[in-house]
């Protein structure tokens, strides 16, 4: 997998039936004699799909923050400039900080 890939990209789902009733899961596959039984963990498709965009909306904000923040760390104002500069910093931080308050609204 490269840095840049997603593992949540990579989730394999499971096609199952789940009773009404008691809530009992079974996916039935064709066995080839090896079978063991193990305890997994299931959360269900929209849940996961719920927290997967949560997820990639926060990954955006931290982007957004972290680019704020490296323009912050790198930039040298010219001479007599320094309030300028810090004043479209303030701007920019404050917008971000809106976007975000109104991402985690929604």
């Amino acid at each position: 997998m490269s840095d840049n890939a997603n593992p949540a990209d990579d989730v394999e789902r499971i096609v199952a039936w789940q009773c009404i009733g008691c809530g009992r899961i079974e996916g039935p596959q064709p066995c080839v004699g090896v079978c063991q039984d193990r305890k997994v963990t299931l959360v269900p498709a929209d849940a996961y799909d719920s927290a997967l965009a949560r997820m990639r909306q926060a990954e955006a904000r931290l982007a957004a923050l972290e680019s704020l923040a490296r323009r912050m760390a790198l930039s040298t104002p010219r001479n007599g400039e320094w309030e300028k500069s810090f004043r479209a910093l303030q701007d920019e931080a404050r917008r971000a900080m809106r976007e975000s308050r109104a991402a985690h609204v929604s």
